[in-house]
């Protein structure tokens, strides 16, 4: 009603001043002003009465892959001569064919389509409302409502494939898998040479091993392979995370989780995934497709954030994991993080820690000067005093420069880790 208020003040100004002067002319011209509003007033729109059903392409999507969204837009009153629709594009995602809006009249009984569509970064994303404005032909008089049509659609982590994974925890399970479990048995990696026992197979003599001594029959020894348990932790600390213009650092960690969840799944290990930020997220250990689904889609949701309980590692509640299962963390590391991990491996944990160099993430855009140069230096003695503290400790680090797809850094670093022995 507000943008009739101007034409009817017009209307009554024109008409009061003609009045009090006596002038024909003010009254003609409050006339003009006077139809216009009379034909709105008869015009005037009821308030829209649709049904909107919105469709996605997808409820899943990689990040940067197309989704094309569809509404079908029905109307259940009366006939509209101009409506518009607006749907609210969640943050986060951007328009990349078509519009989000459009203006039409709209029958009774009639339907009409909207779609266009979208692409956006990784992140669980919520659909709402959309927006539905009638007005009369002269757009004096409005009428507005919200038709809900809730819709929701993950942007998943991009995942690579790495090609190996080596490693050995402290405590393998029962089950035939993989990864070495320190004990003979079935296997393809030789373990030792023994003395023949009543009942072993003559197909593992060793040949050589006898030929060197005359004290009777040898055998080989081979490793039994099975699966671990296998605990991801991902620092989702608001302050160990560095953003910039292109990006945030914390990004690359979550496609190295992904990865790393990815590939330790499909060779049979149970794993499970603590996210640690502004909250405590806990991913249960499991195997297989279902098992990857949790991960990714709880990789989807994860952002940073900071609580005061929080703030260190030391928080961790440590009990969620199998004793002395391999745990892998994922963190551009702190200052005063080295203590809490070298607990972990103290507590009987087998550690690995995944580092994204967040010095070389920041350095290529800071401004090049003397005090920058120094403040880098600085920040790289403190960084690599932490690292070989943790070294010194029997923990396995890999260092990643960012710059570097981790797909190639996995199989440098996973080729050679084996963990403790």
């Amino acid at each position: 009603m507000r943008s009739l208020a101007l034409p009817v003040a017009l209307v009554y100004v024109l008409a009061l001043a003609g009045l009090l002067t006596l002038s024909g002319a003010l009254l003609a011209l409050a006339i003009v002003p006077a139809v216009f509003v009379a034909a709105a007033l008869l015009r005037a729109p009821t308030q829209p009465q649709l049904q909107v059903t919105r469709t996605l392409s997808a409820d899943r999507i990689a990040p940067d892959d197309p989704l094309t969204v569809q509404l079908v837009i029905q109307n259940q009153g009366d006939r509209i001569a101009e409506l518009t629709l607006e749907d609210s594009v969640p943050p986060g995602l951007e328009l990349s064919d078509g519009s989000s809006q459009v203006m039409l009249a709209l029958e009774a009984g009639a339907t009409a389509t909207l779609r266009y569509r979208l692409h956006g970064r990784r992140g669980f994303y919520q659909f709402g409302a959309v927006t539905a404005t009638a007005r009369d032909p002269l757009g004096l008089l409005v009428q507005r409502v919200h038709c809900e049509a809730p819709a929701r659609l993950m942007v998943l982590p991009e995942v690579v494939r790495l090609a190996q994974i080596n490693i050995r925890p402290r405590r393998t399970r029962i089950y035939a898998g993989m990864i070495p479990a320190r004990q003979d048995g079935a296997g393809i990696d030789f373990l030792g040479v023994r003395a023949y026992q009543a009942g072993d197979t003559t197909r593992r003599l060793n040949a050589r091993a006898m030929a060197r001594s005359a004290e009777g029959l040898f055998v080989n020894e081979f490793e039994q392979e099975r699966v671990a348990d296998i605990g991801i932790i991902l620092d989702a600390r608001a302050r160990s995370d560095v953003r910039t213009a292109a990006g945030a650092l914390f990004e690359h960690s979550v496609g190295a989780v992904a990865a790393l969840a990815l590939a330790l799944l499909e060779r049979g290990n149970r794993v499970g995934m603590l996210i640690y930020g502004h909250a405590v997220e806990w991913t249960l250990p499991g195997y297989g497709r279902l098992q990857r689904e949790r991960i990714l889609r709880a990789l989807a949701r994860a952002t940073t954030g900071d609580r005061a309980a929080l703030e260190s590692l030391d928080e961790m509640p440590l009990q969620l994991f199998p004793a002395r299962s391999q745990l892998v963390v994922i963190s551009p590391l702190l200052g005063d993080d080295a203590a809490p991990i070298v607990r972990l491996r103290a507590r009987g944990y087998q550690v690995l820690v995944i580092s994204p160099d967040p010095i070389a993430y920041e350095e290529p855009l800071i401004d090049d000067n003397t005090a920058t140069r120094l403040a880098v230096r600085v920040a790289r003695l403190e960084r690599n005093l932490l690292i070989r503290r943790l070294r010194q400790s029997g923990i396995m680090v890999v260092e990643w420069n960012t710059s570097m797809p981790f797909a190639q850094v996995a199989a440098v670093a996973f080729g050679r880790y084996r963990g403790a022995v």
